[in-house]
């Protein structure tokens, strides 16, 4: 029996997990039940456990046969701050969370990668290192789980490292698609809080206004970026939140807004923290206000090796057919915090088209959507992929 046919005969277990999942998401860094339902599935293989301290992530070593080298798969466990609507039969049974970007199913198919992987314990050469990790969106769980020694918890680093990521949208179904270099996107915030001095709308000169230097400030970030960036090195700065004032004849003492600022270079991510910055500051100072401008750093652009996204197309395209392998031509404009794992081995970011049959994925509800919906055919595939990857990474000089 091959992977892909021992996939294939475990596809009612795994979908019975993703179901699970789904109908009790936790979000953040403690996923109690979560942890409780992977342990429950990995329970009676031949894995070394270890819980996270800080967050309930399981970190899981199966040592092959033979020695070889490390490799790394992970899998996020947390769900969103969204109310489903999509009307599953599965739903989600907790108000406020939902599933919406298919971490259900990655965990899912890593466990029953465990599985595939266990069988085949004795003729593998090498080792295998299970990531289940919390607080992908938005906590930065990966660097937690490194702090905590996911990296060594083999003994040796890990020579390669895959995730693997459905979509409910833009992928067609079953398709797997990777790229070299930057995958997704950097992530960061920016926080502006300009301080002015209240007074009588009537009177604007006696006053000094926060609003229009705010929206001038707005504005201006958007124009920075198409006037001091290449567009062969684009980013992305979007407002989206702003709020001043409390009553239309009212001039407020202060307005803040916030900001995210994707990037897909280190260059052009350190050039976006310094020019913002220095654009509010500048101004603030033309209109005699002052301004709080803080830029935070959040997840770090995603970037494939090369070689190692090569490896994971050709090895989708051997395992499924060329048809169902592709490169993409383009990053994409969300984040991932599996660039924490990136940046210190070399390894791939893989995209899964999940969207259910009969659905145009480019009309299809994306990712994060209370009504985003996918499909549970895909799950042995991807346990088989992770599976796969590991096998042949490790036979691979």
């Amino acid at each position: 029996m091959t992977i892909l046919d021992d996939a294939a005969a475990m596809a009612d277990d795994i979908t019975a997990l993703r179901h699970s999942l789904h109908r009790e998401p936790e979000i953040g860094y403690d996923l109690p039940r979560t942890q409780r339902k992977v342990l429950d599935a990995l329970d009676g293989l031949p894995l070394e456990i270890t819980l996270g301290e800080k967050l309930t992530s399981v970190t899981a070593v199966l040592r092959g046969g033979q020695p070889g080298p490390v490799v790394l798969l992970r899998g996020d466990m947390d769900a969103l701050p969204v109310t489903e609507a999509t009307g599953e039969p599965f739903t989600s049974l907790t108000d406020g969370a939902m599933h919406a970007c298919g971490h259900d199913l990655h965990t899912a198919m890593l466990a029953g990668a465990a599985r595939l992987l266990a069988a085949r314990q004795s003729q593998l050469p090498g080792t295998v290192i299970f990531m289940f990790q919390p607080a992908e969106e938005g906590g930065a769980g990966a660097r937690f789980m490194i702090d905590e020694g996911v990296l060594d918890a083999a003994g040796a680093r890990p020579a390669a490292a895959y995730a693997l990521h459905v979509s409910s949208g833009m992928h067609d179904h079953g398709v797997f698609s990777t790229r070299p270099g930057p995958a997704l996107a950097a992530s960061d915030a920016i926080n502006v809080t300009v301080r002015g001095r209240g007074g009588h709308a009537s009177r604007p000169h006696s006053s000094a206004d926060p609003i229009p230097a705010a929206c001038e400030m707005v504005t201006a970030l958007h124009a920075l970026v198409t006037r001091r960036f290449d567009v062969f090195d684009p980013v992305v700065v979007t407002v989206g939140s702003i709020h001043a004032g409390i009553a239309r004849n009212v001039i407020p003492d202060e307005a803040t807004f916030s900001a995210t600022a994707r990037s897909y270079s280190p260059e052009s991510r350190a050039r976006l923290r310094e020019e913002t910055i220095r654009l509010v500051q500048n101004i603030a100072s033309a209109h005699g206000l002052t301004v709080e401008a803080e830029y935070l750093d959040g997840y770090p652009v995603t970037v494939n090796d090369a070689a190692e996204a090569a490896f994971a197309t050709l090895t989708a395209a051997e395992l499924f057919g060329a048809d169902r392998a592709t490169t993409a031509v383009h990053p994409l404009t969300g984040s991932e915090d599996f660039s924490f794992v990136l940046e210190q081995v070399p390894g791939a970011f893989i995209m899964l088209g999940a969207c259910p049959p009969g659905i145009d994925p480019r009309t299809a509800p994306s990712n994060h959507s209370a009504i985003a919906r996918f499909d549970d055919g895909v799950l042995a595939d991807g346990a088989a992929l992770y599976a796969e990857l590991a096998v042949r990474r490790m036979t691979t000089v």
